[in-house]
């Protein structure tokens, strides 16, 4: 249609300009990217159709409103001129699908607005408002009235004038003084942050032939490029990934039940100490224009929580358009600080983030229970703690639900929503909503210990610990799953976490501690191997980052920057020495496989237990709170490439290695999706003859 209505401009002498709009307020998002997985794309490419706009011997204007991104973005590129709502945002996305624009918008971009700024957009994906995109020289003006118009008056006044200059495919890439040394500095940037996804590297290329190329050679090169990565995994891997993370907002009640959820007027958000977690929530709900309460157990926790907030907020204020008016935290109807229980009776919602202790939490929900009004829905932010326990200790077990947050809780994406025995359909309904308010991707699973996150990732650093035992090195173990896509390794996280969180954890479980009978075995606990190296470090204080000193040494307690510790090396041998383990060389792969599909087996027993409704919501938690790399689409997306027959081979052939490790024993769920001839994804579910009874 485009084409036709640009041939029909071309060939009416009356019409003396021509303006591309979109409809209902947007330019355009974009290609449907459904397209680019199915088998034949239907209709013509875009490129040439660019390039039929800037031919044009009549000026061609955008008028951009809403958004427009990849493709659509392309297309204004191929105008003469282009004139923005000031509300609009441009962006050229295709790098986070695992593809490079391919309208030829690697080409023309550059010529426009410059190298860096060029690659700075197409290696990262970003969108950007329509003022910065006028700093750049992307669009010609901005309006805040009606862009339609404004983008006709501007038509109008150029009726005649020359379009040589205004064709980006004849002007050639701006210079720079050093462009050589600056390609080269880009591309080792672009390939370290890329950590072997592959999108960034190649959008990098086919930026660089723009400045090396004529311009239908660069066209030539990007079309090479573009193929490349159409055919890798990579780009399949982030396809599933965009899908399966609109999939995980719909899930189903047995009988299809109706599902009301409650409106916020206010949420109360209750922490002893306000600690890291308590702070993090508060300042998501702020930012999600929900009135809050925070309620502190005294005034010095309190005052010393209520700072902390302060900051966070004013430094996410700083990143927002509007900054501080807009988040309007100084207002107490938006947000108070109490120490004052009553405060509890009107609000809709609390959400308990407490430390871990089971005690104490039931302690706080039956005061809970007692005091909120009957309606109110009881949210626990915990990552591990039965829910069905905590719902207990009150009156209103449908009311109780597990929020599970992930630190630092006003950057991270995930919200892992629990249901309980006795959960009602509106409460997850409603939990649901408050992820979607809080722009966070809520995936709804059941209760079990560790929920779905946590617990596969149990296994998976286990082996990681059982690995130094054997003769490994932290940094050894790091650097393979960061090679592997991790922005950091299991130890790292580890310091970076706390080593004191887990060992609270396993004090609390009689693994370790006072509470450990006499005599136990020191790597052996109920039966089945287990290594005491966390709790050896955390009796000497090594604690991690906050330390500064852990798995790693750092520069003082507190800082960031991770050394290999000679101590450690020296201690790992002692320790090996002490309990006569034979060091030996592991090697990438035996690491790699031993961490990562311990954490799948996990994944499989999970969903034969009916935890979670599918492989894609497994995914989507891994992908959004903790790590794992997008561009290979999940543990169980990974799986499904790796080949399930291989996955199997290799835990039985390292569960008969280790067979007092329970976790490498491969689950009868994967073992029955081999035997029926290695399932594709999308048809695991189908096996199982017992689905979940609530999902």
């Amino acid at each position: 249609a485009l084409e036709d209505g640009l041939k029909k401009a071309d060939a009416d002498p009356s019409v003396k300009a021509v303006m591309i709009c979109g409809e209902n307020g947007k330019f355009s998002a974009g290609a449907d990217i459904r397209g680019f997985s199915s088998p034949k794309t239907l209709g013509v490419a875009l490129g040439p159709i660019v390039s039929l706009i800037e031919s044009s011997e009549k000026p061609v204007v955008a008028a951009i409103e809403g958004v427009a991104l990849g493709g659509g973005l392309e297309v204004a590129l191929g105008c003469h001129y282009r004139v923005a709502h000031a509300k609009a945002r441009m962006g050229l996305p295709e790098v986070t699908i695992g593809l490079l624009p391919g309208a030829e918008g690697t080409q023309r971009l550059p010529r426009l607005i410059g190298v860096p700024a060029a690659l700075d957009m197409i290696t990262t994906g970003k969108h950007i408002p329509a003022t910065e995109a006028l700093k750049l020289g992307l669009v010609d003006e901005i309006v805040e009235e009606n862009t339609i118009e404004a983008a006709i008056r501007l038509a109008n006044k150029v009726i005649g004038q020359p379009l040589g200059p205004r064709r980006l495919s004849l002007k050639p890439v701006p210079k720079l003084p050093n462009m050589e040394a600056f390609l080269q500095e880009a591309q080792v940037k672009v390939k370290r942050q890329a950590r072997g996804f592959l999108a960034p590297e190649l959008c990098f290329q086919a930026v660089q032939a723009a400045t090396q190329r004529p311009f239908a050679e660069g066209v030539r090169r990007e079309r090479e490029l573009f193929q490349v990565l159409l055919s890798s995994g990579q780009a399949q891997a982030l396809q599933y990934a965009f899908f399966a993370e609109r999939a995980v907002h719909r899930w189903a009640t047995p009988g299809g039940i109706n599902l009301l959820f409650i409106i916020f007027d206010s949420i109360l958000l209750l922490s002893l100490g306000l600690g890291t977690m308590g702070q993090g929530i508060v300042t998501s709900l702020v930012k999600a224009n929900i009135p809050v309460v925070a309620l502190e157990q005294n005034l010095e926790y309190l005052n010393k929580g209520r700072k902390a907030v302060m900051v966070l907020l004013e430094r996410e204020a700083k990143k927002m358009e509007g900054g501080a008016q807009k988040l309007d935290f100084h207002n107490p109807a938006r947000l108070q600080f109490t120490v004052d229980f009553n405060l509890l009776h009107d609000v809709d919602l609390v959400i308990e983030a407490v430390f871990e202790n089971m005690a104490l939490k039931k302690e706080i929900f039956h005061k809970l229970s007692n005091i909120c009004k009957p309606g109110a829905l009881l949210c626990t932010n915990t990552s591990a703690l039965d829910i069905d326990e905590i719902a207990s200790a009150t009156s209103r077990p449908q009311q109780v639900i597990g929020t599970h947050f992930f630190s630092p809780a006003h950057v991270m994406r995930l919200l892992e929503i629990i249901y309980g025995r006795h959960t009602s359909p509106s409460a997850i309904a409603t939990a649901m909503q408050l992820a979607k308010d809080m722009k966070k991707v809520g995936v709804v699973v059941g209760n079990c210990f560790g929920f779905v996150g946590n617990r596969m990732m149990f296994p998976y650093v286990e082996q990681a610990v059982f690995l130094l035992e054997e003769g490994s090195r932290p940094e050894a173990v790091d650097q393979v799953l960061e090679d592997f896509g991790f922005k950091i390794g299991p130890f790292r996280m580890s310091d970076l976490a706390g080593l004191d969180v887990g060992w609270r954890s396993r004090k609390g479980q009689g693994l370790t501690g006072p509470s450990l009978p006499a005599g136990s075995s020191a790597r052996q606990r109920r039966g089945q191997r287990y290594s005491p190296l966390p709790d050896l470090l955390c009796e000497r204080g090594r604690f991690g980052q906050k330390t500064g000193k852990g798995w790693y040494q750092y520069e003082r307690a507190g800082g960031r920057t991770a050394t290999p510790d000679p101590w450690i090396h020296g201690f790992l041998s002692q320790y090996r020495d002490t309990h006569r383990i034979e060091t030996r060389y592991i090697d990438q792969e035996e690491i790699l496989e031993r961490c990562l599909f311990s954490l799948i087996n996990e994944g499989f027993a999970i969903l034969a237990e009916g935890i979670a409704s599918g492989p894609e919501h497994l995914d989507v938690i891994y992908l959004n709170g903790y790590g794992w790399p997008k561009h290979r689409g999940g543990p169980m997306f990974y799986a499904s490439t790796v080949g399930l027959p291989r996955v199997l081979a290799k835990l039985q052939k390292y569960s008969e290695a280790h067979p007092d490790v329970p976790k490498l024993r491969p689950s009868a769920f994967l073992k029955k999706l081999v035997a029926v001839g290695n399932a594709p994804l999308k048809e695991w579910m189908s096996y199982l003859s017992r689905q979940s009874p609530k999902l």
